[in-house]
């Protein structure tokens, strides 16, 4: 194979002027990279900042943070690619495309997207609460762009997609501060119906963690073939609902032996 010398020559040349062209342009684009990335870091750390002085609700603050984060990027992506020289319009045009497809494939990712601005204007929940939905209990600690990060009682980590929870029961119990047990317990016949009352009662008075106001009731709650059927149910602040509920229910055990009234069998709580 013969090597023309003088075409490689041409060659050399041609790629040596090309790459001096070029290099302003590949150094600026360079430049504005690195610049633009840390103007981004330090831009979202400020904003950061200025939610947390205007006492903006951490959940929403970390949500627009990072909606402003991914939009700066786009934007300096976008700086950088008309740096190099490729026409914006085309890019522009490529990334449109782009987005449809992705849009597509991804209904549910936007849809879970979707469901977190709701999540996030309506405030069905937020961090901290205790809430059940989608046959989980559980605690939330944190509210992303796509799912709801809560922790059980047992301590298991539980993601859920914002779409389903947006669009699906929401049963919240830290939204109002205060919860009721519904406890039931069922005696003989021969039980007298007053003194049982007057137990129960005395058993929810005597609970520091039972709360005064409202008011703890205990009553007949129905007859059955077997037995008297009391519902017991105290008051207590979400903090101490799970505690109230056991406590209860082992001191009322406790008083109901002391007094003699027998508990029938096959008792419900609930």
């Amino acid at each position: 194979m013969n090597v023309n010398s003088a075409e490689l020559s041409n060659y050399a040349t041609r790629f040596i002027d090309l790459l001096f062209d070029y290099s302003p342009k590949l150094i600026s684009a360079f430049l504005i990279l690195f610049i633009g990335l840390y103007a981004i870091r330090l831009t979202n750390r400020i904003i950061r900042k200025v939610m947390i002085k205007r006492n903006l609700d951490p959940t929403l603050s970390k949500f627009l943070a990072d909606i402003l984060l991914w939009a700066l990027r786009i934007l300096l992506f976008v700086t950088v690619i008309s740096n190099l020289g490729v026409p914006t319009s085309s890019f522009v045009a490529i990334l449109g495309a782009m987005g449809l497809a992705v849009g597509l494939s991804l209904q549910g990712s936007l849809s879970n997207f979707a469901g977190g601005m709701l999540i996030i204007l309506f405030k069905p929940f937020k961090v901290g609460d205790t809430i059940e939905a989608q046959g989980v209990v559980a605690t939330v600690i944190e509210i992303q762009i796509f799912v709801t990060k809560l922790v059980t009682g047992n301590n298991q980590t539980v993601f859920i997609p914002n779409g389903a929870l947006s669009n699906g029961n929401i049963i919240n119990y830290s939204m109002q501060g205060e919860r009721k047990a519904d406890l039931t317990f069922a005696v003989s016949y021969d039980s007298d119906i007053k003194k049982t009352k007057d137990i129960l009662l005395d058993v929810l008075i005597q609970n520091p963690k039972v709360l005064k106001t409202p008011a703890p009731e205990v009553f007949v709650k129905n007859l059955t073939a077997s037995s008297v059927e009391f519902a017991v149910r105290p008051w207590a602040k979400n903090e101490n609902y799970g505690a109230v509920f056991s406590e209860t229910l082992e001191n009322c055990k406790t008083a109901l032996d002391e007094a003699g009234i027998a508990i029938q069998p096959y008792t419900l709580q609930k």
